[in-house]
């Protein structure tokens, strides 16, 4: 007798129900990302360069209050780094492909937050926004492409993750 469960079962996103095998360039892809921004953390031209954005941040003005600029670098360096830990250990262990998929995708959406704090994204000179500034504007506007592999990654690591039918 065939029953129908839903029982959740974390997967590797590559590996989910249906053809999925692309979504390893997107792993890949967003493990190179973590790495160069998160070993660049350890400069302080980013630490001044991320300065801005941290500072009018709603959710992480806190960390230079707490850290200094430079020890707000350091603190999403450590972030930046363990994302991309938890998904290169996604492509062997499931639970970490849920793990890291999360981590990522809330990465990108406290970045595109820093599109509706940051002075200068709506370029005035083109009439204000919706026109976009290319610093910081499209910059963070890319971000939209890396919280849609990072939620397809997620989703395909928890969807897959339910049995359609198991014997009994």
């Amino acid at each position: 007798m065939i029953t129908r469960t839903n029982q959740f079962r974390p997967q590797i996103a590559e590996k989910s129900v249906g053809l999925h095998s692309h979504l390893a360039l997107l792993r890949w892809a967003l493990v190179v990302i973590f790495l160069w921004f998160g070993g660049m953390k350890f400069t302080t031209y980013e630490a001044h360069g991320i300065a801005p954005f941290i500072i009018n941040s709603p959710v992480m003005s806190w960390l230079n209050i707490l850290f200094s600029v430079q020890g707000a670098s350091y603190v999403i360096r450590v972030l930046e780094l363990s994302t991309a830990g938890a998904l290169i250990l996604g492509a062997f262990r499931p639970i970490f492909s849920i793990l890291g998929a999360a981590m990522s995708a809330a990465t990108y959406l406290i970045t595109l937050i820093f599109f509706l704090s940051t002075p200068g994204v709506a370029e005035a000179t083109a009439g204000g926004f919706p026109a976009i500034s290319a610093m910081p504007g499209q910059f963070l506007l890319k971000d939209l492409v890396l919280i849609a592999a990072s939620l397809s990654l997620l989703l395909a690591s928890v969807r897959g993750s339910k049995s359609d039918a198991q014997w009994s």
